[in-house]
């Protein structure tokens, strides 16, 4: 896999990646996790529900998925979607159901470290499984600290290492070797997801993370850790 030194070339690299596999991104999150991420999208956007009207942030909205849930919970709610890649957005928008949903998602494509929106705009800020693959880790969540509301709650959304000693070699493995053969073979990209698995491995640890939310102005932090580990709610709120 290319290497990447600069912020840039990663952001470049990213992009191309996710453009090659838009057309079976939501197959593959749905067979490769045994539709588990269903559940993981579920819990996450419960943590918004004392906030059922206004606008939410689903950065790095991908293909949408989180975007559809956060409208499906709340009959009231709007949601900017917002993702680097255009191919992802317009591949979520072409799928988009003929229901209440759809009109309240709003895709705009955009950059998560200098976030297409105003201050103090939205109640609540999601990312899921994005915050992994920004250049500049700190920029982006001092821009989603930024673009909240006063007592406005970011919940990110992220791939974690389980610790079990007996569910981290099952999983390392599935991940190193089990998925990017079964996802390149489908997707037509195996380096994409050699990259997934890389970037899982290269991530931050959960403490670490929560201290660089911290350092970005969120007063409280959190985590909720799912599914043996494998993912981890991250929880921050501003003053």
């Amino acid at each position: 896999m290319e290497k990447m030194t600069l912020p840039d070339e990663k952001k470049q690299f990213v992009r191309e990646k996710f453009s090659s596999i838009s057309h079976r991104y939501d197959l593959l999150n749905s067979l490769l996790s045994l539709q588990i991420d269903r559940y993981w999208r579920w819990r996450t956007t419960r943590l918004l529900r004392q906030f059922p009207q206004g606008w939410v942030l689903d950065l790095c909205a991908g293909t949408l998925p989180l975007s559809l849930e956060l409208t499906r919970q709340a009959a009231q709610r709007k949601v900017l979607a917002v993702d680097f890649c255009e191919d992802m957005l317009r591949a979520g928008a072409k799928a988009l159901p003929n229901d209440d949903r759809t009109p309240r998602i709003f895709p705009v494509c955009g950059d998560g470290e200098l976030i297409p929106a105003p201050s103090d705009a939205f109640w609540g800020c999601t990312v899921a499984f994005g915050v992994r693959n920004l250049s500049r880790t700190l920029q982006g969540l001092r821009e989603m600290h930024r673009v909240l509301r006063p007592s406005g709650k970011l919940l990110i959304l992220e791939f974690s290492r389980p610790t079990n000693p007996i569910i981290k070699p099952i999983y390392t493995f599935y991940l190193n070797r089990i998925l990017p053969a079964i996802a390149g073979m489908i997707s037509g990209d195996k380096e994409a997801y050699q990259y997934l698995a890389s970037s899982i491995a290269a991530f931050y640890e959960p403490d670490q993370l929560l201290a660089m939310m911290r350092e970005a102005g969120f007063a409280t932090v959190s985590r909720i850790p799912l599914t043996f580990g494998i993912v981890s709610i991250y929880i921050g709120v501003k003053d």
